[in-house]
C-alpha cells in the first residue's frame, strides 16, 4: 500500500492524493448535507433574489390599487387578500414611505417600543418588509425577536408520537412532556384511522399533574375540526397556506377558504394558528422566481389577513431547502421575526430533522431560544426521532439533558427543565393507569397492566407490548360513532377515582367557553390559569428590562441531572 493509497479518502476514486486532514474532514457528518447553488430563476435563493418585486403602494378612495409594482387589475388571489385584509390602508402609505433602514432600526432599537413597531408594519407590504429584513443581520434579527415576541414568557410544543400509533406510549410521553415544562402537546398518526383513540390519550396524558397542556392531533382537515370541536384536542396548527396562487391551488384551497376553516374553529373557542414555511413553494416546483423569504413574507400576511392568533413557521416541513442554500438558516429566522412583527403569535420551527451535524443543528436552534419565542420549537420531539411521526425534529427526547444544560449554561428559558426520574415515572405511570381506566370506562379494547409496565419504562415504540391493531381501529370507529366528547373523557376520570385529571381537563375545557384561548400566543400555566399576549404582554425595553429567568425559574433551571453539591462534594444533586 502506497502513501498515496493511505491518505487518500476512501471511495473518492478520483487518483488524486489527499491529505489525511480532508479525509478526516470529509469524514465529518456536515458532509452528508446536501448543498446546492442558489438558481434565482426558480427561487433557489434565501432572500436575496434580483426577481423579487420592488416595494410600494398606492391607495385611491381607501382602496389598495397598486402593491409592489402590481395593479390592482392583475393582482392575484394572495395579492388582493393582503391588500384588502392585512394592510392597513389608512396608514400604509405614510408607512411605506419611511426609510427601509429607520424601519429596520426601530426593530433593533429598545427604545422603540413594540407599539409602535407593529403600528408601522400594519402598513407594510411585503416587498417592503423583505427590504427591511436584508438589512438586518442574524444577531440583529434576534435582538428584534426578543422584543417584537408577543407573550413576554417563552415556552415550547412537543412532539408526543409513536411508530406503532399506540395510544398508550402517546399518552405517557404527554404526562412526561408536561411535567418537563411543555406548554403545548402534539401528535399525529401513521394510520389516520387510530386518530381517537391517540388523541384521547394525548388529551389525558397531558393532564396528569399539574395540568394545563393545550392538545392537538394533526390530520386531514375535516376529521382534525370534528376532533376539536368535541373537546378530545384543545388547538390546530397544521392549515398550511403557501405564498404563490398555483401552489395555493395545489392545495384545493384559497385565501379565503383557509379563514373560513379558522372561522370555524374560533366560533368553538378553539385555539389556532396557519402554518406556512420558507421553501415550500420551491418544493412544490412553482416560487415563480421569487426569493423564498418574499414568498413566506406574503404567507405571514395572509395569516394576519386571516385573523388567526398566529402562525407556525420557521420553514417547518421544508427546511432542507433553504438549509442548502446560502443565508437559509438567516431567512428562517428572519420569518420569525416578521411573523411576531406583525403582531402574531410565533411557533418558531425547529421541528424536522435537516442536518446530520449536531453543531448545525444547535446553530439553527440558537436564533430562537436565545431571544426566546412563543413556542422555542414547534415541535420537540418528546420521544426518539424514529418514533417521531412528523419526519423526525431537530431536537428529541435524547437531548433533553443538552438542552437543559444550554439554558443553564446562557440563563436562557427554553420553556424546559430537568425532572426526577423518579418524578417521571410516577407521572407516566398515572397517565398509564388513568387511559386503562377510561378505556375499560368507555369499552374500549383494553390495555394490560403488562403494557403498562413497558411503556412506563420505554425509551420508545421498540420497547412496547404491541396491541391488536383491528380491535383498536374498530374502537376508534366507536369513539366516532358514539360521539364522546371531552366531557365523556371527564366524566370516565371522575368516575374511575382520577379526581384530579378530571377537573384538569374540565379547567382546560372551561377556557373554550369562556375565549380566553383565543388570545395571541395564549396557553393554560400549571396553575391552569391562561397566559396571553393580554395578560403577559412582552415588556422589553433594553438591558434589565423584559422577561428574564430570575427567582423560582431560575433556580429550577439550574437543577441538572449531575451536579456537585458545594456543601457535600460527593453528592450529586438531581
Amino acid at each position: 500500500m502506497t502513501a498515496e493509497t493511505i491518505h487518500q479518502p476512501a471511495g473518492s476514486g478520483d487518483g488524486v492524493r489527499h491529505s489525511a486532514r480532508t479525509e478526516v474532514l470529509e469524514g465529518r457528518p456536515v458532509n452528508l448535507d446536501g448543498f446546492v447553488e442558489e438558481w434565482p430563476e426558480v427561487g433557489m435563493v434565501a432572500m436575496d433574489s434580483a426577481f423579487d418585486p420592488e416595494p410600494g403602494v398606492r391607495v385611491h378612495n381607501g382602496v389598495i390599487v397598486e402593491m409592489d409594482g402590481v395593479s390592482r387589475a392583475d393582482f392575484d388571489f394572495i395579492d388582493q387578500f393582503i391588500a384588502d385584509k392585512a394592510l392597513d390602508v389608512e396608514t400604509t402609505e405614510e408607512s411605506m414611505a419611511l426609510p427601509t433602514d429607520e424601519i429596520a432600526r426601530m426593530l433593533v432599537d429598545p427604545s422603540v417600543s413594540r407599539k409602535e413597531v407593529i403600528a408601522v408594519t400594519n402598513g407594510l407590504t411585503p416587498a417592503k418588509l423583505l427590504e427591511v429584513a436584508k438589512k438586518l443581520n442574524i444577531v440583529e434579527i434576534m435582538m428584534g425577536m426578543q422584543k417584537m415576541r408577543a407573550r413576554r414568557t417563552p415556552a415550547n410544543q412537543a412532539h408526543c408520537t409513536s411508530a406503532r400509533d399506540n395510544p398508550l406510549q402517546v399518552a405517557c410521553e404527554a404526562a412526561e412532556a408536561a411535567i418537563r415544562g411543555f406548554a403545548e402537546v402534539e401528535t399525529t398518526l401513521g394510520v389516520v384511522r387510530y386518530a381517537p383513540l391517540v388523541a384521547m390519550a394525548l388529551q389525558i396524558g397531558s393532564q396528569v399533574s399539574p395540568g394545563g397542556p393545550l392538545t392537538q392531533c394533526a390530520l386531514e382537515e375535516a376529521t382534525e375540526l370534528e376532533l376539536g370541536m368535541r373537546g378530545i384536542t384543545g388547538y390546530a396548527e397544521t392549515i398550511s397556506v403557501y405564498g404563490t396562487e398555483p401552489v395555493f391551488v395545489d392545495g384545493d384551497d384559497t385565501p379565503w377558504s383557509k379563514a373560513f376553516l379558522a372561522a370555524a374553529y374560533a366560533s368553538r373557542g378553539i385555539k389556532m394558528r396557519f402554518t406556512s414555511g420558507t421553501g415550500s413553494e420551491v418544493q412544490m416546483g412553482n416560487a415563480q422566481g421569487k426569493s423564498m423569504l418574499y414568498l413566506e413574507i406574503r404567507c405571514i400576511l395572509v395569516a394576519k389577513g386571516a385573523g388567526v392568533q398566529g402562525l407556525q413557521n420557521g420553514s417547518i416541513s421544508c427546511i432542507g431547502v433553504p438549509g442548502a442554500v446560502p443565508a437559509g438558516i438567516r431567512a428562517v429566522a428572519a420569518e420569525n421575526l416578521i411573523a411576531s412583527a406583525v403582531d402574531l403569535e410565533c411557533a418558531s420551527g425547529n421541528d424536522q430533522s435537516f442536518s446530520h451535524s449536531a453543531m448545525r443543528r444547535t446553530a439553527r436552534l440558537m436564533p430562537q431560544m436565545m431571544p426566546g419565542t412563543d413556542f422555542v420549537c414547534s415541535g420537540y420531539s418528546a420521544t426518539p426521532n424514529y418514533d417521531n411521526m412528523f419526519a423526525g425534529s431537530n431536537v428529541d427526547s435524547d437531548d433533553f439533558d443538552d438542552f437543559n444544560t444550554i439554558q443553564r449554561d446562557l440563563q436562557i428559558d427554553g420553556g424546559l427543565r430537568h425532572v426526577k426520574e423518579s418524578d417521571i415515572l410516577a407521572v407516566r405511570t398515572r397517565a398509564a393507569k388513568a387511559l386503562q381506566a377510561v378505556f375499560g370506562y368507555l369499552d374500549l379494547p383494553p390495555i394490560t397492566d403488562a403494557e403498562i409496565e413497558a411503556a412506563v419504562y420505554a425509551n420508545g415504540s421498540r420497547d412496547l407490548v404491541p396491541r391488536d391493531v383491528l380491535e383498536d381501529l374498530k374502537g376508534a370507529q366507536r369513539v366516532m360513532d358514539r360521539n364522546i366528547t371531552g366531557l365523556d373523557l371527564v366524566k370516565a376520570l371522575e368516575s374511575t377515582g382520577f379526581t384530579d385529571m378530571a377537573e384538569n381537563l374540565l379547567a382546560v375545557l372551561r377556557q373554550r367557553v369562556s375565549g380566553d384561548l383565543l388570545q395571541t400566543s395564549a396557553i393554560m400555566t400549571p396553575s391552569l390559569e391562561p397566559l396571553s399576549a393580554v395578560n403577559d404582554a412582552n415588556d422589553y425595553a433594553g438591558p434589565g428590562t423584559g422577561y428574564r429567568p430570575t427567582g423560582a425559574r431560575w433556580e429550577e433551571m439550574k437543577k441538572l441531572r449531575h451536579v456537585t453539591s458545594a456543601s457535600n462534594p460527593e453528592m450529586e444533586v438531581e
